[in-house]
């Protein structure tokens, strides 16, 4: 054989080595979990069987002595007795909605694990509807009072009466312009301006949705980048668009995504060696829990649930990812919609000291109203080139703007900078982690298995003892008074307007919902039960109805 014919392989390997090293970089780079690996959980997705216990197993899937058993069922039936009862007017209506209403439809599957759900969903019915809403508290159709514990998603950052008030203010500013569009009304100058201050970014642009700034955010960075990839962390959330949604939910394949592990160092490295990344995601709410998506009640199989909040680590690590996006021109997103106004008046960038070169707002920003905002470096928010007039980066959208949203934007905005909701974020820090060891002392002191983690107003809750039946929990402190969003106990969203005495009556009715799962027997200790074989026994149920065993169940 010749030396040409020895050299040609050789040289072929050398040019594949660099390629090699960066996929092997990029799979090293994952998180090890089904989360971090985008094709393969849908493929498992594809294959998990639905089942569902029947009467027998729906009480006692855990082994319990048969008088435990019928101490559940009676509590269970007492239990969706009263909710049908006490919130009468409010189910009929949600029922009525809910035979048109997708999104109802959707929930309602999926409060609890699916095991349990269609014995749930069909009697233990949680109501949609409230009718009016004060300080801290909901009233629902039939004259219930709930403290409220949903945030409405991340808008109620300041209480509802504030709300209330800059809505009322956006819609007087709005009304002499009414539903004209295309034109701005005169208050967009000064919601620009003081946008601009906030986010300390050049230029800024206004859409209807968070989801469909972070879609803006991200054109932008490849039309200024040439480059197709993004990057984002495992379990974070953001938006339900494809490109950043590429696992369950998506029915669509991972295109020009990569999830990579949040907190590793590999991730750096992978940013540092490859040439197709164009932009960088950050939710910093994922600081609560990484790697790991948001907390359900859906997927509280276990007690394995856990969550911790490091400041001075997570605030380490994106001001290495910041300099690694500097150093290899990728631009580092933050995605503060769900967070922004929350953490800091100037947001996460403020909080975390560090800053991003494209900042998405939206949820609390509009006082009220939809809204999505981009906030940048004029060098990116540019959406076309000179020297190229057909070389666009188009985004447009019909109630981009619209006047009762700037209106409302604008009450926000100015009320922003007065003493009194300046005085709301004083010591908040302190005073949030403050309730949350409290929370955590009582429980402990009650003999409660319940266990409070926090990132300032924001909670998930975890428990300390093994247990298939956390999920009901959501509904004891249902019953106790206490507003839920449809993740249950997995996300408590505190308003920064909630009192001493205001948290005093929350932590009691969470005290009174723990004691009730105790004295129903829901939290009966079980011996030789741990999260591990409880989780072993669901995947022995499973791989029993893959095989097609009718007592899968």
């Amino acid at each position: 054989m010749s030396v040409l014919e020895y050299a040609i392989p050789a040289a072929l390997a050398a040019m594949a080595l660099p390629s090699i090293k960066r996929r092997l970089d990029l799979s090293r780079a994952k998180h090890r979990s089904l989360a971090g690996h985008s094709r393969l959980a849908k493929r498992v997705a594809r294959l998990l069987p639905g089942y569902a216990y029947d009467e027998e197993r729906f009480f006692n899937c855990d082994g319990v002595p048969d008088a435990v058993a019928q101490q559940r069922r009676a509590a269970f039936e007492l239990l969706c007795a009263g909710f049908a009862e006490r919130y009468a007017k409010t189910l009929a209506l949600t029922a009525q909605a809910r035979e048109g209403l997708a999104d109802l439809q959707f929930t309602g599957q999926y409060r609890v694990p699916f095991q349990f759900s269609p014995i749930v969903s069909t009697r233990l019915k949680v109501g949609a509807f409230v009718q009016s809403a004060d300080g801290v508290s909901l009233t629902d159709l039939d004259g219930n009072r709930f403290i409220d514990l949903t945030g409405s998603y991340g808008v109620n950052v300041f209480g509802v009466d504030f709300y209330k008030e800059t809505m009322a203010e956006g819609a007087e500013l709005g009304q002499a312009l009414g539903p004209v569009l295309g034109a701005y009304h005169p208050c967009v100058a000064d919601n620009i301006a003081r946008l601009r201050a906030i986010s300390g970014q050049d230029e800024v642009s206004f859409h209807m949705s968070g989801t469909e700034a972070v879609m803006q955010a991200v054109r932008l960075a490849r039309y200024h980048t040439r480059r197709k990839h993004l990057v984002r962390f495992c379990g974070a959330y953001h938006g339900w668009w494809e490109d950043v949604q590429p696992g369950p939910g998506n029915p669509l394949p991972p295109r020009e995504t990569y999830t990579l592990a949040d907190l590793s160092e590999r991730s750096l490295q992978v940013l540092r060696g490859r040439k197709d990344i164009a932009c960088v995601l950050i939710n910093p709410l994922q600081a609560m829990h990484p790697n790991r998506a948001a907390p359900a009640d859906s997927a509280l199989v276990d007690s394995s649930r856990s969550a911790h909040y490091d400041k001075a680590a997570y605030t380490a690590w994106l001001k290495r990812l910041r300099e690694v996006c500097t150093e290899r021109g990728i631009v580092l997103i933050f995605d503060e919609v769900f967070l922004g106004f929350r953490l800091a008046p100037g947001g996460a960038q403020e909080y975390f000291g560090v800053k991003a070169d494209l900042v998405t707002y939206g949820k609390t920003l509009a006082g009220g109203y939809p809204v999505g905002v981009v906030c940048g470096r004029h060098e990116l928010m540019r959406r076309f080139r000179s020297e190229r007039p057909a070389d666009l980066c188009f985004a447009r959208g019909t109630f981009n703007a619209h006047p009762y949203v700037m209106g409302g934007m604008n009450a926000f905005l100015r009320r922003l900078d007065t003493p009194e909701v300046q005085a709301l974020y004083d010591g908040q820090e302190e005073r949030w982690n403050a309730r949350a060891q409290r929370f955590n002392d009582t429980m402990q002191a009650e003999g409660l298995p319940m266990r409070a983690a926090n990132m300032l107003s924001i909670w998930t809750i975890s428990y300390t003892e093994p247990s298939r039946y956390n999920w009901l929990l959501q509904y004891q402190m249902r019953w106790r008074g206490l507003a839920l969003s449809w993740v249950g106990t997995g996300r408590l969203i505190f308003s920064l307007n909630f009192s001493d005495a205001d948290f005093d009556e929350v932590l009691a009715r969470c005290v009174q919902a723990g004691h009730d799962m105790q004295a129903q027997g829901w939290w009966v200790p079980v011996q030789g039960q741990s999260n591990k074989t409880i989780r072993r026994g669901i995947l022995r149920e499973v791989v029993a109805r893959l095989l097609g065993r009718a007592d899968a169940g």
